[in-house]
């Protein structure tokens, strides 16, 4: 079933052009963010074994930094290092994924509060430009140019509320839920409800409305939860019944 959503969602979806890693960084975080990028999008599936040789040619890598690399993933919970057997990617189940959309809640409401209280009229002017142009403005769009748009939006604030601890928090949780897109949400992409949202939260951050953008977070983030919980009663009812 997964690996069906996952074809049906790369065919609505041409490959967008993603930030590349920073060339000061070292190889073991290049490598990380090469692997980590796949396993967001797909290109390795929730339940796969990789291999670390492979891992090497295809990255064209050597050993110590793809193993450096896959420790932090499994550190973030996106893989598992199976001694003797290899590493497999971790899937997320349904009620997984619920408790990394309340802890994005709690955890990125206080960062536009933050953000609220810190925010420059040209951070403000960023964030609004941020909320109307991404997601292919508002028109039908692929789920790539879709998930750059709404992680552009979210570090931006989170940038701006100016705790990198929390914000690296933030970006770890955000990154787990863009898996669930791919496989799932795609099927229900509002781009125009995301774009309100994302426009009252720049709206209350311009305002230094704290109250308001912690409030706009939260009601963003339960939107992402219904809209999960729909897909996921679509799925069921699609299931063939167990004999």
């Amino acid at each position: 079933m997964a690996k069906a959503k996952a074809k049906a969602a790369k065919k609505t979806a041409p490959k967008a052009k993603r930030k590349p890693a920073s060339k000061g960084g070292s190889l073991a975080a290049l490598a990380y963010e090469q692997i980590k990028e796949k396993i967001l999008t797909l290109h390795f599936l929730p339940g796969q074994y990789l291999n670390e040789g492979a891992l090497c040619a295809m990255l064209s890598a050597g050993r110590t930094p793809v193993h450096q690399a896959l420790q932090r993933l499994e550190l973030e919970g996106l893989v598992e290092i199976m001694p003797r057997k290899g590493v497999i990617v971790q899937p997320d189940s349904i009620s997984e994924i619920l408790k990394i959309l309340d802890s994005r809640a709690t955890v990125e409401a206080e960062l536009a509060r933050n953000a609220a209280e810190r925010a420059t009229s040209e951070d403000a002017e960023e964030l609004k430009a941020l909320a109307r142009e991404g997601y292919g403005n508002g028109k039908p769009t692929d789920i790539d140019t879709f998930t750059v748009g709404d992680r552009s939006f979210h570090e931006k604030f989170a940038e701006v509320a100016g705790n990198p601890v929390l914000s690296d928090f933030a970006r770890t949780l955000h990154e787990r839920s863009i898996r669930y897109w791919y496989l799932h949400l795609w099927q229900t992409m509002d781009t125009k409800a995301t774009i309100r949202q994302h426009t009252t939260i720049a709206e209350m951050i311009a305002k230094h409305d704290g109250d308001g953008a912690a409030k706009a977070v939260r009601d963003h983030i339960e939107s992402l939860r219904e809209r999960l919980m729909k897909a996921q009663s679509a799925t069921q009812r699609r299931m063939p019944p167990r004999r």
